[in-house]
């Protein structure tokens, strides 16, 4: 098992920065990718970014390209989304997820059901 906290959320106003965290305990050795989706009200949970966790390998969505940038740290198994020049389209809850299986490939990324443990999510609200 792998348990995911997430922390960081609030409110900013548009063409503000915040810094989402999110920390993994448990299984961590276990870590082979770890990814950022986020849910806004009446719309599916979409990929933001991921990161692959040998090699640093990272994804991103077109929405957030340029703006988000997502790195790690292995020793302290946590994982971040440093997020610039915000958009009110940005608002939304923010899940980090945690993914244990290896891939070959990289089609899991931006797929919900490629990932085996989520967070409880933070709110981040970019008001304009």
């Amino acid at each position: 098992q792998v348990q995911l906290v997430e922390s960081g959320g609030g409110l900013v106003q548009a063409g503000g920065s915040l810094r989402l965290s999110c920390a993994a305990s448990g299984r961590t050795f276990s870590t082979y990718a770890m990814g950022w989706f986020r849910q806004a009200p009446g719309k599916e949970r979409e990929f933001v970014a991921a990161i692959r966790w040998s090699g640093g390998n990272t994804y991103y969505a077109d929405s957030v390209k340029g703006r988000f940038t997502i790195s790690r740290d292995n020793a302290k198994n946590t994982m971040s989304l440093q997020m610039s020049s915000l958009k009110p389209e940005d608002t939304a809850v923010y899940y980090c997820a945690h993914r244990t299986r290896y891939s070959s490939g990289s089609s899991y990324v931006t797929s919900m059901g490629g990932y085996d443990y989520w967070g409880q999510g933070t709110q981040v609200t970019v008001s304009s």
